[in-house]
């Protein structure tokens, strides 16, 4: 089971890669296990010296109990205290911020793929949306000629 965030690579140019451990109920996990997550729009914020997901949504569990279910809630990661370090000099240094790249497992645990990133400009998105455009035209004209 794995669940990415498809947006992120066309927004940002990811420059580092963590994995972090994340806090998280019972359904909730069993959700996940059964790739009801959405990472589009979250990011991770540094509060106090600990590193919180924001925004991330999982959708409930359809055999628990959904009472004061809040599928947006702000979820706490598991990072080792020179990571967070690291990142905080890293993120104040460069104008750089934490995104949430993936959702995936490792045996019985869930790990959450963190990405130190820069955001992209629109003009580089546009020129990374023609690139792939003149790619697909040209896989199509060679299509059956090439052997």
């Amino acid at each position: 089971m794995k669940i990415i965030n498809r947006k992120a690579t066309f927004d940002y140019d990811i420059t580092d890669r963590f994995e972090a451990g994340i806090i998280l109920t019972g359904p909730e996990v069993k959700s996940l296990r059964g790739g009801h997550g959405k990472l589009e729009g979250a990011f991770v914020r540094l509060i106090g010296g600990e590193a919180y997901l924001v925004n991330a949504e999982i959708f409930p569990y359809e055999f628990a109990r959904l009472e004061k279910y809040d599928a947006r809630r702000t979820r706490k990661l598991l990072l080792h205290k020179k990571e967070l370090i690291s990142l905080k000099s890293k993120m104040d240094g460069g104008h750089l911020t934490l995104i949430p790249l993936s959702w995936y497992t490792t045996g019985r645990q869930l790990k959450l793929e963190v990405g130190l990133a820069r955001g992209k400009k629109q003009y580089e998105k546009r020129e990374k949306k023609r690139k792939e455009e003149q790619k697909k035209e040209l896989e199509r004209e060679f299509r059956g000629k090439v052997r």
